[in-house]
């Protein structure tokens, strides 16, 4: 159950909780990636690569202020949710002052969008658009997505394939497979944080009749998708240096093993609210931690 929150959190405190600051590692991440390969290929340009960190925030920080003030509006946040505190639901910030604070970040995402258009052309525009209008979907909208099982997918879509090639191709102007293919890691990483705030709510989603694809799996096979997304990640930067795409320092990622091996144990012992969150905290920690070992890794010329 969510704890009350105190009535002397100050204005400046609750925005910082309604834009959840352990989440935005899930941001930092693929930008990384995406940087360091175009580093590997000759195309790093900084000031593109500065504009695709900050838009990934500012979208990741206007989704959180979207599923904060959509989740109140559609009552699935309740008394009983085992998640932090919500800005909205709690009563710290009113649902006006949210949905605006929504609306200005992603008018700052979208200004910085202008300028990733500029030099990376109609790519980047035909991604930004699609960022936006999903971000939007993710809980608003006539059919949100994750409402209808949807939101791990677009998870991956979005804060992995979108955001690494997005990235990539505002710096080098192209698009190899191995950067699709790079995506994979940190976008199933950042879906495995989902993963684990949905397995959290599932009894408190399902009766709100939100039916994320944790309520459809159960509380067993989420776990069973969570260490799944897991495996392969770890499994791409081996095979990919097997087939001699990738340098052997891309395996550098793997010395983050020791992490997701403790994460999975956590994973099977949670059982209440300050376990899954300590869970989904570690989870964006390691997701930042292997891709900041594969950036590393693949920059090294």
């Amino acid at each position: 159950m969510t704890t009350a929150p105190s009535p002397t959190i100050s204005p400046a405190r609750a925005w910082l909780m309604a834009i959840r600051p352990r989440t935005l590692p899930a941001a930092v991440s693929p930008v990384l990636v995406g940087t360091a390969l175009a580093i590997h290929d000759g195309g790093f340009a900084p000031l593109p690569a500065l504009a695709a960190l900050a838009g990934s925030l500012l979208l990741q920080i206007a989704v959180n202020l979207s599923n904060d003030y959509f989740d109140h509006v559609r009552g699935v946040d309740g008394p009983q949710r085992r998640g932090p505190v919500r800005v909205t639901q709690s009563g710290l910030i009113s649902p006006e002052r949210v949905r605006l604070g929504m609306i200005v970040v992603f008018t700052l995402a979208t200004l910085v969008g202008v300028y990733l258009i500029v030099v990376g052309g109609w790519p980047i525009l035909a991604i930004g658009v699609a960022s936006i209008l999903s971000a939007l979907a993710y809980s608003g909208g006539p059919f949100p997505l994750a409402s209808h099982g949807l939101g791990d997918l677009f998870v991956y879509l979005f804060f992995g394939l979108a955001a690494v090639c997005g990235t990539y191709i505002a710096q080098a102007h192209g698009l190899p497979l191995g950067v699709i293919i790079a995506s994979i890691p940190p976008g199933f990483l950042i879906t495995d944080i989902i993963v684990v705030n949905n397995t959290r709510d599932i009894e408190t989603d399902r009766e709100a009749g939100k039916h994320t694809l944790a309520v459809m799996l159960g509380e067993t096979g989420s776990r069973v998708e969570y260490v799944a997304l897991l495996i392969i990640s770890y499994l791409v930067p081996v095979a990919m240096w097997i087939a001699g795409q990738w340098p052997v320092w891309g395996v550098l990622s793997l010395l983050s093993l020791p992490l997701a091996v403790s994460l999975v144990r956590d994973l099977l012992r949670a059982a209440d609210g300050p376990s899954f969150n300590k869970l989904l905290a570690g989870t964006a920690r390691l997701a930042l931690v292997f891709s900041i070992l594969l950036s590393i890794g693949l920059a090294i010329r």
